[in-house]
Protein backbone atom coordinates (compact mmCIF):
# COMPACT_ATOMS: atom_id res chain seq x y z
CA UNK A 1 0.00 0.00 0.00
CA UNK A 2 1.26 3.27 -1.09
CA UNK A 3 2.11 6.55 1.44
CA UNK A 4 -0.90 8.33 -0.85
CA UNK A 5 -3.22 5.70 0.31
CA UNK A 6 -2.58 5.58 3.72
CA UNK A 7 -3.12 9.22 4.04
CA UNK A 8 -6.14 9.53 1.81
CA UNK A 9 -7.76 6.84 4.56
CA UNK A 10 -6.08 9.02 7.14
CA UNK A 11 -8.30 11.94 5.68
CA UNK A 12 -11.51 9.67 5.23
CA UNK A 13 -11.72 8.44 9.06
CA UNK A 14 -10.90 11.99 10.26
CA UNK A 15 -13.84 13.65 8.17
CA UNK A 16 -16.17 11.07 8.91
CA UNK A 17 -15.22 11.15 12.54
CA UNK A 18 -15.92 14.83 12.12
CA UNK A 19 -19.10 13.69 10.75
CA UNK A 20 -19.78 12.19 13.39
CA UNK A 21 -18.98 14.19 16.46
CA UNK A 22 -21.24 16.92 14.43
CA UNK A 23 -24.49 15.13 14.54
CA UNK A 24 -23.86 13.77 17.97
CA UNK A 25 -23.46 17.49 19.23
CA UNK A 26 -26.00 18.64 17.30
CA UNK A 27 -28.93 16.33 18.49
CA UNK A 28 -27.35 16.55 22.06
CA UNK A 29 -28.27 20.77 21.40
CA UNK A 30 -31.59 19.73 19.93
CA UNK A 31 -32.75 17.14 22.76
CA UNK A 32 -31.23 19.41 25.76
CA UNK A 33 -32.69 22.76 24.72
CA UNK A 34 -35.69 22.23 26.11
CA UNK A 35 -34.29 21.32 29.33
CA UNK A 36 -31.90 24.30 29.99
CA UNK A 37 -34.69 26.17 28.71
CA UNK A 38 -37.01 24.56 32.08
CA UNK A 39 -34.33 25.01 34.63
CA UNK A 40 -33.79 28.24 33.45
CA UNK A 41 -37.37 28.66 33.84
CA UNK A 42 -37.17 27.19 37.14
CA UNK A 43 -33.99 29.53 38.07
CA UNK A 44 -35.62 32.91 37.20
CA UNK A 45 -39.14 31.38 39.33
CA UNK A 46 -36.89 30.47 42.37
CA UNK A 47 -35.41 34.02 42.82
CA UNK A 48 -38.75 35.64 42.67
CA UNK A 49 -39.78 33.66 45.17
CA UNK A 50 -36.85 33.61 47.52
CA UNK A 51 -37.41 37.29 47.03
CA UNK A 52 -40.25 37.28 47.86
CA UNK A 53 -39.54 35.55 51.42
CA UNK A 54 -40.81 32.31 50.42
CA UNK A 55 -38.92 29.27 51.71
CA UNK A 56 -38.07 27.47 48.53
CA UNK A 57 -35.92 24.23 49.67
CA UNK A 58 -37.77 21.09 49.24
CA UNK A 59 -41.03 22.77 48.07
CA UNK A 60 -43.15 22.87 44.96
CA UNK A 61 -41.62 25.63 43.07
CA UNK A 62 -44.09 26.10 40.50
CA UNK A 63 -47.30 25.55 42.83
CA UNK A 64 -46.09 28.47 45.10
CA UNK A 65 -45.17 30.69 41.74
CA UNK A 66 -48.59 29.52 40.68
CA UNK A 67 -49.59 32.20 43.22
CA UNK A 68 -47.69 35.02 41.14
CA UNK A 69 -49.65 36.98 38.50
CA UNK A 70 -47.06 38.32 35.98
CA UNK A 71 -47.43 42.00 34.11
CA UNK A 72 -46.03 43.71 31.55
CA UNK A 73 -45.42 47.87 32.60
CA UNK A 74 -44.25 50.15 29.87
CA UNK A 75 -41.66 51.95 31.64
CA UNK A 76 -42.00 55.28 29.75
CA UNK A 77 -46.33 55.70 30.55
CA UNK A 78 -45.94 53.97 33.99
CA UNK A 79 -48.74 51.49 33.06
CA UNK A 80 -49.59 47.65 32.41
CA UNK A 81 -49.44 47.07 28.52
CA UNK A 82 -49.95 43.46 26.12
CA UNK A 83 -47.56 44.88 23.87
CA UNK A 84 -45.53 42.21 24.76
CA UNK A 85 -45.67 38.64 25.90
CA UNK A 86 -45.07 38.66 30.01
CA UNK A 87 -44.68 34.63 29.56
CA UNK A 88 -42.19 35.10 26.71
CA UNK A 89 -40.52 38.40 27.07
CA UNK A 90 -36.70 38.62 27.71
CA UNK A 91 -35.73 41.86 29.50
CA UNK A 92 -31.84 40.92 29.40
CA UNK A 93 -32.38 40.62 25.55
CA UNK A 94 -34.26 43.73 25.29
CA UNK A 95 -31.98 46.11 27.00
CA UNK A 96 -29.51 45.15 23.75
CA UNK A 97 -32.26 45.67 21.35
CA UNK A 98 -32.30 49.36 19.51
CA UNK A 99 -35.91 48.49 18.74
CA UNK A 100 -37.20 47.70 22.85
CA UNK A 101 -34.82 49.81 24.46
CA UNK A 102 -33.30 53.17 24.53
CA UNK A 103 -30.00 54.54 24.85
CA UNK A 104 -29.22 56.77 28.22
CA UNK A 105 -27.70 59.42 29.00
CA UNK A 106 -24.46 59.75 31.36
CA UNK A 107 -26.75 61.90 33.65
CA UNK A 108 -29.48 59.53 33.58
CA UNK A 109 -27.47 56.54 33.39
CA UNK A 110 -26.60 55.84 37.32
CA UNK A 111 -26.35 52.20 37.48
CA UNK A 112 -23.99 52.24 34.42
CA UNK A 113 -26.32 50.14 32.21
CA UNK A 114 -25.97 52.45 29.05
CA UNK A 115 -29.19 51.15 27.61
CA UNK A 116 -32.71 50.75 29.47
CA UNK A 117 -35.49 48.64 27.87
CA UNK A 118 -39.13 49.76 27.42
CA UNK A 119 -40.98 47.26 28.90
CA UNK A 120 -40.06 45.15 32.27
CA UNK A 121 -42.31 42.37 33.80
CA UNK A 122 -43.37 42.31 37.29
CA UNK A 123 -44.79 39.93 39.33
CA UNK A 124 -48.11 40.65 41.71
CA UNK A 125 -48.98 38.26 44.67
CA UNK A 126 -52.65 38.70 45.91
CA UNK A 127 -54.26 38.09 49.33
CA UNK A 128 -57.66 38.52 50.01
CA UNK A 129 -58.18 40.58 47.28
CA UNK A 130 -55.06 42.85 47.56
CA UNK A 131 -52.17 42.82 46.49
CA UNK A 132 -49.45 41.70 48.89
CA UNK A 133 -46.43 41.62 47.24
CA UNK A 134 -44.78 43.39 44.02
CA UNK A 135 -41.51 42.14 42.93
CA UNK A 136 -39.71 43.75 40.19
CA UNK A 137 -36.44 43.18 38.16
CA UNK A 138 -33.41 45.30 39.16
CA UNK A 139 -29.93 45.66 36.94
CA UNK A 140 -26.93 47.94 37.54
CA UNK A 141 -23.49 47.71 37.46
CA UNK A 142 -21.21 46.77 40.86
CA UNK A 143 -17.77 46.74 41.46
CA UNK A 144 -16.68 44.59 38.82
CA UNK A 145 -19.83 43.50 36.75
CA UNK A 146 -23.44 43.96 36.08
CA UNK A 147 -26.02 42.13 38.97
CA UNK A 148 -29.35 41.19 37.79
CA UNK A 149 -32.22 40.65 40.14
CA UNK A 150 -35.36 40.98 41.93
CA UNK A 151 -37.06 43.29 44.14
CA UNK A 152 -39.37 42.87 46.64
CA UNK A 153 -41.67 45.45 48.09
CA UNK A 154 -45.32 45.42 50.22
CA UNK A 155 -48.12 45.70 48.76
CA UNK A 156 -48.13 49.56 49.31
CA UNK A 157 -45.32 49.35 46.92
CA UNK A 158 -42.74 51.41 48.72
CA UNK A 159 -41.56 49.36 51.53
CA UNK A 160 -38.75 46.91 50.90
CA UNK A 161 -40.09 43.18 51.50
CA UNK A 162 -36.60 41.34 49.93
CA UNK A 163 -34.08 41.29 47.82
CA UNK A 164 -31.78 38.91 45.97
CA UNK A 165 -29.47 39.24 42.93
CA UNK A 166 -29.30 35.44 40.61
CA UNK A 167 -26.74 36.47 38.42
CA UNK A 168 -22.89 38.69 38.56
CA UNK A 169 -19.40 38.35 38.42
CA UNK A 170 -18.75 39.89 41.80
CA UNK A 171 -15.72 38.43 43.37
CA UNK A 172 -15.59 37.46 46.79
CA UNK A 173 -15.04 39.81 49.34
CA UNK A 174 -17.15 43.42 48.91
CA UNK A 175 -18.77 43.08 45.93
CA UNK A 176 -19.81 39.38 46.95
CA UNK A 177 -21.69 40.93 50.26
CA UNK A 178 -24.37 40.80 47.59
CA UNK A 179 -24.92 36.98 48.35
CA UNK A 180 -24.42 37.28 52.33
CA UNK A 181 -28.10 37.33 53.99
CA UNK A 182 -26.92 39.21 56.72
CA UNK A 183 -26.56 42.23 54.00
CA UNK A 184 -29.42 40.93 52.03
CA UNK A 185 -31.67 41.22 55.04
CA UNK A 186 -30.57 45.01 55.83
CA UNK A 187 -32.54 46.09 52.79
CA UNK A 188 -36.57 45.04 54.78
CA UNK A 189 -38.63 47.41 56.36
CA UNK A 190 -36.45 50.52 54.19
CA UNK A 191 -38.75 52.80 52.39
CA UNK A 192 -38.14 53.48 48.93
CA UNK A 193 -39.44 57.31 48.77
CA UNK A 194 -40.23 59.48 51.38
CA UNK A 195 -43.81 61.46 51.92
CA UNK A 196 -42.60 63.91 49.20
CA UNK A 197 -42.49 60.92 46.97
CA UNK A 198 -38.42 61.67 46.57
CA UNK A 199 -35.84 58.29 46.83
CA UNK A 200 -34.55 57.93 50.03
CA UNK A 201 -32.02 55.22 49.19
CA UNK A 202 -29.16 56.40 47.14
CA UNK A 203 -25.71 53.99 46.80
CA UNK A 204 -22.37 55.92 46.91
CA UNK A 205 -19.61 54.23 45.15
CA UNK A 206 -16.28 55.54 45.96
CA UNK A 207 -12.66 55.07 43.82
Amino acid sequence: MSSNDTVQKTVKVALLLCLVCSIVVSGAAVILKPIQLANKALDRKTNILAAAGFETKGQDIDALFHQFTPKVVDLDAGVYTSVVDAETYDQRKAAKDPKLSDALSDADDTASINRRERYATVYLLEKEGKVDRIIIPVHGYGLWSTLYGFLALEGDGNTVAGLGFYSHAETPGLGGEVDNPRWKSQWVGKHIFDEQGQAQIELVKSV
